[in-house]
């Protein structure tokens, strides 16, 4: 009888071991990382994205966004231009804003004026501009990755793209894994 229990004792510690591992396994799988993937063309959510972001690098956390479907218009730079395009990618380039300083706001984009007023006010209370944003999350070692598959649907090129340090394309397998190990996921 005492051997039993000299078994079950030993039984139980070694389960006692292999929950520690597992607890301590899942306390270090997440980093300290945000990412967050950005679906909406809208300035005022891909402002609401931007402060967020810098906020988070500005606390030390690793930053990975993923722009995707209509926010990949943010990303365009207007600058450039892309040759040997169909006719549909034609027509969503455009149809689509090129560029972030051509991006409507989600609610009361007034003709275009809000826009331009939100911008005002930015500039009234020393908000960076969104391209001073983008700068500022280089600086601060904010990866960007595209969409590779809405880049191809919408028939973007990586030609017209904006010139950022590290802009990587990928799927979204790449989100999925950015995301599985960062503390902080969020879709915009």
């Amino acid at each position: 009888m005492e051997q039993d229990v000299n078994k079950q004792i030993i039984q139980l510690e070694q389960q006692v071991e292999a929950l520690k591992t597992k607890i301590s396994n899942l306390e270090n799988s997440r980093k300290d990382q945000l990412s967050m993937a950005i679906v909406s063309g809208d300035m005022d959510k891909v402002l609401a994205a931007m402060v967020i972001s810098l906020a988070a690098a500005a606390m030390d956390t690793k930053v990975k966004l993923f722009f995707s479907f209509w926010a990949l218009s943010a990303l365009r730079d207007n600058k450039k231009k892309a040759k040997g395009k169909d006719l549909i990618s034609k027509m969503f380039g455009i149809m689509l804003p090129k560029g972030k300083n051509k991006l409507k706001l989600s609610n009361m984009n007034m003709a275009g004026m809000g826009p331009l007023m939100i911008k005002s006010l930015m500039k009234k209370q020393g908000v960076l501009s969104i391209d001073q944003m983008f700068k500022e999350a280089a600086e601060l070692g904010i990866e960007i990755t595209v969409c590779e598959m809405s880049m191809n649907l919408m028939g973007f090129k990586k030609e017209e793209m904006i010139d950022y340090p590290g802009l990587r394309y990928a799927g979204a397998t790449t989100f999925i894994s950015d995301a599985g190990e960062s503390s902080i996921q969020l879709f915009i």
